[in-house]
């Protein structure tokens, strides 16, 4: 769950896992030392590879190109790191032969920082179409009409320059299937770059909470996340600090907060290393809980736990969602999606993107397989009181599920 970002993006570095001690010395807090020095970024014949397996699909589906502007695909497929604007920057991935890249001619050397496969730049200047030349690239690698795919969050404005540019010799159809086929599955080294920023996260959320005290802000404890997961070597990418009765609403509350005893303080956060995501939640309470705060907590987790022992190779996933409402539902919540109670799916995909396909959520009959991941977040949220979500990221294996982090404690001990 996510996403009121209060952190702002750091260069991410390389991935070990190094101790953190928890507790402060008599001099002051131990020094956090970086997790990440080991990590490996995604390899040129990996990239290579996702685009052959692409351009398998496509050969399979008669589909002459695909185009994708700047994002998490651009970026997955050929390195490129890079800011959608007005200002059109995009890939052609032909069927057959070599990507190109299409973007602005002053943005040409930026852009080349981070093209990781290689292969051909074609500009364009100020007063020139960008959809032009993206439409002499089709015709440079003899796609002279029949079917174009676009990656299923370009642009509509893009999607129509090429389309006229093209005079109408193309049929655009869309690419969200094929592209899907590849990023769905994680390999060796994507998990190994997501298990590095899920210990990075949970390391800083150790340290976070053994730093908290009454009278904070969410303001001042979401800076001390920051400054850890940055020492921790980690990009921060998001943070969530919902305390008192902002913690029922799943994504916050404008409401001035400040923590005292007995408050329930919600933290939803995280990293990013070589851009791969972590998503964690943990829920604790300042001084000592209620019965009606423990006793929820102690819900939620047996939640987790059931999306857990549902997740089966070739189980559809929204089974797993069925599951944790339907004791929740025996526990007095919901029914459904209705408050008090479990107000939105029970997790999602994550990788990349830190919400991917496919969605743990009724409905959805993607059948589990292994190397697909996603969060186990199954929260309860009672207006006007408090609300409690535990997140861990999971990814399916041969054996079942493998979680990225154990699943937290109890509400004493969260980390």
């Amino acid at each position: 769950m996510r996403r009121r970002a209060f952190l702002t993006a750091a260069a991410a570095g390389s991935a070990a896992f190094a101790f953190l001690p928890r507790l402060a010395s008599a001099a002051g807090p131990a020094p956090l030392t970086s997790m990440t020095k080991d990590a490996k970024p995604i390899s040129v014949e990996e990239r290579r590879a996702r685009i052959a397996r692409l351009q398998k699909g496509m050969a399979e589906r008669g589909v002459g190109a695909m185009i994708m502007e700047s994002g998490s695909s651009l970026d997955y497929f050929t390195g490129v790191q890079w800011h959608r604007s007005e200002r059109t920057t995009a890939a052609v991935i032909p069927v057959k032969g070599e990507t190109v890249i299409v973007t602005p001619a002053f943005e040409e050397p930026s852009v080349r920082e981070t093209l990781a496969i290689g292969g051909d730049v074609r500009p364009w200047d100020e007063h020139e179409s960008p959809f032009a030349r993206i439409v002499g690239v089709l015709k440079d690698r003899s796609i002279m009409g029949g079917q174009i795919a676009f990656e299923s969050t370009t642009r509509l404005f893009i999607v129509d320059g090429v389309r006229d540019a093209g005079a109408g010799a193309y049929a655009v159809v869309s690419g969200d299937a094929l592209v899907k086929a590849v990023r769905l599955i994680k390999s060796p080294a994507e998990l190994a770059l997501m298990q590095t920023a899920n210990d990075v996260t949970l390391a800083a959320l150790r340290h976070l909470h053994a730093n908290t005290h009454v009278g904070m802000t969410p303001a001042e404890i979401g800076a001390l996340m920051t400054s850890a997961t940055v020492a921790l070597g980690g990009a921060p990418e998001f943070g969530l600090v919902l305390i008192n009765e902002a913690s029922a609403y799943p994504h916050g509350s404008h409401q001035k907060q400040t923590l005292r005893d007995g408050s329930t303080i919600l933290m939803d956060v995280g990293c990013t290393v070589y851009g791969y995501q972590s998503d964690i939640s943990r829920t604790w309470v300042m001084g000592q809980p209620s019965a009606k705060q423990r006793k929820v907590w102690a819900t939620v987790k047996k939640g987790q736990e059931i999306a857990l022992a549902t997740a089966n190779l070739g189980t559809p996933v929204g089974a797993i969602d069925d599951a944790v409402r339907a004791y929740y539902e025996k526990e007095g919540w919901g029914p459904g999606f209705h408050l008090p109670g479990l107000s939105h799916r029970t997790g999602h995909g994550i990788g990349l993107d830190g919400h991917e396909p496919p969605y743990l959520v009724h409905g959805d009959t993607t059948p589990l397989a292994p190397g697909m991941c996603f969060s186990d977040e199954p929260g309860i949220y009672i207006p006007g009181e408090f609300g409690i979500r535990l997140e861990d990221c999971w990814h399916m294996t041969l054996d079942g599920p493998k979680l990225f982090t154990p699943l937290a404690r109890s509400i004493e001990d969260p980390i």
